[in-house]
This record gives structure tokens, C-alpha cells and sequence, in this order.
């Protein structure tokens, strides 16, 4: 049985949304706690996140998916993402490192080629093959979609 809830952010909880997307280094840039979700341990403290986060109106982000570092492994991310994709319009994007592609195709994401990224995905994907001190060893940025 988990020992954590999921429920909507509160204001009260933008400290520890940002705290945990430093955890994760994640973008920081974008984090509206009203668009947010979180995972809030027995003993009351946020231990994981997740947004969908919108790029215009016709362009829908899940984004911001981090968890605790002790607190990894334990399906909270699952948990939040599954949440999140409840009733969510399609089509769905995310951004990712390459390592984490193979979790999120078991949600039905699927990698994207440029010619079908929406321009804000194409801009970021241009923007980071062009930044190599950004990228880790062996790894690539992903843009996946879920239809």
C-alpha cells in the first residue's frame, strides 16, 4: 500500500515543487503550481511532482515529472503520470533524456522525427543538439507524443 497521496498542488507547495525540480535537474522555467499535481507523504511533506504544462493552445506538455531521490523506485512517478493522463487531450508531448524514453513508451509515447515535432519542440531539440556541454554522455533529447 502507498504511503503517499497524489492530489492537486496548493500555492503553499511552490517552494517544494521547485525544490524537487532542482532535485531532478529539470528546467526550471514554466513551474505554474496550479497546473501541477503532487505525491505528499503520510507525514505531510511533497515528495514528487508533475505538470501539464501548455504551449500555446494548441500544444499540451507532460513535463516536470521528479520525485525525491530517496523516495525513487517506488512508483510515485508512475503514479503522477498515470494521474496526469487521466482525461488529457491528445495529442500529448514530453521532453526527456534519452534513458527514460523505453518508461515513457510504455505509455503509448512514441519518439518523434523534426518534421513532426510541433515549432516549440523543434526549437528546443535544435537548441540542444547545438549546445553539446548540455547533453550527457551517450544521451539525446527526446520529443515523444502520445495520440
Amino acid at each position: 500500500m502507498a504511503d503517499y497521496t497524489l492530489r492537486a498542488a496548493r500555492q503553499a507547495d511552490q517552494s517544494s515543487i521547485r525544490r524537487l525540480i532542482h532535485l531532478g535537474g529539470i528546467n526550471p522555467t514554466g513551474l505554474d503550481w496550479k497546473r501541477f499535481v503532487v505525491a505528499v507523504s503520510s507525514d505531510g511533506e511533497v515528495i514528487g511532482c508533475g505538470q501539464l504544462k501548455p504551449h500555446g493552445k494548441d500544444v499540451l506538455e507532460l513535463a516536470s515529472i521528479a520525485v525525491h531521490p530517496e523516495r525513487r523506485r517506488a512508483g510515485i512517478a508512475s503514479a503522477i503520470i498515470s494521474h496526469l493522463l487521466g482525461d488529457v487531450p491528445r495529442p500529448l508531448y514530453l521532453m526527456c533524456r534519452s534513458p527514460l524514453g523505453p518508461m515513457y513508451e510504455k505509455y503509448g509515447f512514441r519518439v518523434l522525427e523534426p518534421a513532426e515535432m510541433p515549432t516549440y519542440f523543434r526549437r528546443i531539440s535544435s537548441l540542444v543538439g547545438m549546445v553539446e556541454a548540455l547533453r550527457r554522455e551517450g544521451e539525446t533529447l527526446l520529443i515523444m507524443k502520445l495520440q
